[in-house]
């Protein structure tokens, strides 16, 4: 498990493959992941957007950014946690994410960023 705080936000990462839904021989490898955000403040936030950087070991990189994550914008309280799980595919058995939340702070209105750890992803018959 990969985690980070920034801006008082915790940001906590697992992955897992999914060979069920991965197709080495064509290069489709498929990941899961589970995010957790703590909120350390002692003001409410509310999660806007999400801004993903996904490399492949090939060195191909691609941009996601949206509204909230998996259809929702969460709020958390002052020592509130909210979990998701999400998805990424690959075209190779390796790659890693990055990226950032835009969040506010609903007492003071104030919008700001939080810092999403890197994470990798490897199939793992890859890791021996």
């Amino acid at each position: 498990m990969t985690n980070k705080i920034s801006e008082g936000v915790e940001i906590s990462v697992e992955t897992f493959y999914q060979p069920d839904y991965s197709n080495p021989v064509s290069g489709e490898f498929m990941f899961a992941y589970r995010i957790t955000i703590f909120n350390h403040n002692t003001f409410p936030v509310k999660l806007h957007r999400r801004h993903w950087h996904i490399f492949d070991s090939n060195g191909s990189y691609r941009e996601v950014e949206g509204e909230g994550v998996v259809g929702v914008q969460p709020t958390l309280n002052s020592e509130e946690r909210y979990q998701y799980v999400s998805g990424c595919n690959l075209r190779t058995e390796m790659g890693k994410m990055h990226g950032t939340y835009n969040m506010e702070n609903l007492n003071s209105k104030e919008i700001f960023e939080v810092n999403i750890p890197t994470f990798e992803m490897i199939v793992p018959f890859k890791m021996n």
